[in-house]
């Protein structure tokens, strides 16, 4: 008995592409993904950003930068009881360091000038009692203790009131400085963070540059290692739609020749059919 086998196929183009599909996606899985082409980098620091750390945790930069002016404040602080005694060598930040280089030359020239008019009240005396008749008397000798006593004590206060006026004007130059060097310990670190603000803030630009670089070519790394597989979705996509919109586009029968006994038994059919209708 023979046996029919239907057989319905696509088109041959179809069957073409899929079988190419087929081979593509067989090859392209079994290659394995070259993930570290576009894995993540991060951009390292600037040199700007490291210059920035460097000076920021610097001892007498940007950490303890300041410290310098608070101690040589430290030494202008106080009443100035270090002022330097005669003879020795002013200590730093003493009163002594203050004071007018030309304050001992006035006071000897102001005292100098000042004995010269205490000379004529003298020479005053003698000329009132020589005309009182009084001269080399007790009365004259009275007249100049009294005089000279009185100038001395006027010399001496003059004399204390010149110093006085330059320790204070001293003083005060002592306490600008002192405000002076307070006011640096604040604009000193002040200028440093401005240097190091800077720096960091250069370095961050070309870091997020840097950066920025990298990451575009991850991207395009990773688009040119997914760019077969994008094609060969493409490719499957379309396979597909063809395959869902179309149908059978021919059959092909199939019919096996008969076996000799097949044909044996045929013939004896045959001859049992013609006997009956000759009988």
């Amino acid at each position: 008995m023979a046996t029919e086998t239907s057989i319905t196929r696509q088109a041959p183009y179809i069957e073409a592409l899929g079988e190419q599909y087929g081979k593509d996606l067989t090859a392209l899985t079994a290659k394995k993904m070259p993930t570290a082409t576009y894995a993540p980098t991060i951009a390292g620091q600037d040199q700007a950003q490291k210059d920035a750390y460097t000076m920021a945790t610097t001892q007498g930069q940007g950490i303890g930068a300041y410290a310098p002016y608070i101690t040589q404040a430290g030494a202008f602080s106080g009443t100035g009881a270090n002022l330097a005694g005669a003879g020795q060598p002013p200590t730093a930040g003493s009163i002594a360091d203050f004071m007018s280089p030309y304050q001992q030359d006035v006071i000897d020239e102001t005292l100098k000038q000042y004995d010269v008019q205490a000379q004529k009240g003298l020479t005053g005396i003698g000329t009132l009692a020589a005309r009182s008749g009084n001269l080399g008397g007790g009365r004259e000798g009275v007249m100049r203790s009294e005089y000279q006593s009185q100038s001395d004590l006027n010399r001496a206060m003059l004399q204390a009131q010149m110093l006085q006026q330059g320790f204070g004007q001293a003083q005060q130059a002592r306490g600008k400085a002192f405000g002076q060097q307070m006011q640096m310990a604040g604009v000193v670190p002040g200028l440093y963070g401005q240097d190091i603000s800077r720096l960091g803030s250069a370095g961050a630009i070309q870091q997020a540059q840097t950066q920025a670089t990298l990451d575009a070519q991850r991207e395009a790394n990773r688009m040119a290692a997914y760019d077969p597989y994008e094609r060969l979705g493409y490719m499957g996509a379309g396979l597909g739609n063809i395959l869902g919109g179309m149908g059978g586009q021919y059959q092909t029968t199939v019919r096996p020749d008969p076996t000799p006994l097949q044909s044996a038994l045929g013939i004896l059919s045959t001859g049992i059919g013609v006997y009956d209708k000759f009988r």
